[in-house]
């Protein structure tokens, strides 16, 4: 089981982990894990495309190898890229030297500069966290929409990222093959609704 939202305890427990952004306007921060994948990651970008919207993808390393011109897609079209690991590794169950080496694997595959990290699962040993450079920020999300779940139907995903998104919020849905069937459904209609309330999609800066 899982939350769609992340409670006030757990952002007060990290503090130094990104979970929104203040905003005086109407902005939301959509946030894609796992890709790139093919024909998936695609879909997403035309999704944003309709809707003049920017996102940030966090990508894993070996992916980007494995799918170079996906990834070129999603730079072109301007959106923000940020670093989720080589292997998609979860810092809980890895030793710190393999876990930073990993990260920077995946640096190296991205082929440019960008200070978002975000660890796969959301697990992170503070030891892990302290070793990260001081201008690495860590993105979280306050909104989970839970598309990568076989226990949340499509029509779930969507209503639960929509009841827990307001402004400022980092959501996150997965440009994955696990979480396909939800994200398709729930994303183009994710955008619908907020656009037809004047909200503007933004990317998360990269420096």
């Amino acid at each position: 089981m899982f939350l769609h939202y992340s409670p006030f305890w757990l952002k007060a427990i990290y503090p130094r982990y990104i979970w929104h952004v203040p905003v005086k306007e109407d902005k939301i921060f959509l946030t894609f894990d796992d890709g790139p994948i093919p024909k998936i990651t695609e879909f997403v970008l035309d999704q944003l495309r309709d809707f003049n919207a920017k996102a940030t993808f966090f990508c894993i390393g070996d992916n980007v190898r494995k799918h170079p011109d996906v990834y070129q897609k999603l730079l072109n079209e301007e959106h923000s890229v940020g670093n989720h690991t080589y292997n998609h590794m979860n810092g809980w169950k890895t030793q710190d030297s393999v876990y930073h080496e990993n990260i920077s694997l995946c640096d190296q595959q991205l082929g440019i500069t960008t200070k978002l990290f975000r660890p796969p699962y959301g697990r992170i040993k503070r030891a892990q966290a302290k070793l990260l450079p001081k201008e690495r920020e860590i993105i979280m999300w306050d909104v989970l929409s839970g598309d990568f779940s076989a226990q949340v139907s499509k029509e779930v995903c969507l209503s639960k990222s929509i009841k827990y998104t307001k402004p400022g919020s980092i959501i996150l849905f997965h440009d994955s093959l696990k979480a396909a069937n939800n994200m398709m459904y729930a994303l183009p209609r994710f955008l619908e609704h907020f656009s037809q309330k004047g909200y503007k999609f933004e990317a998360l800066s990269m420096s």
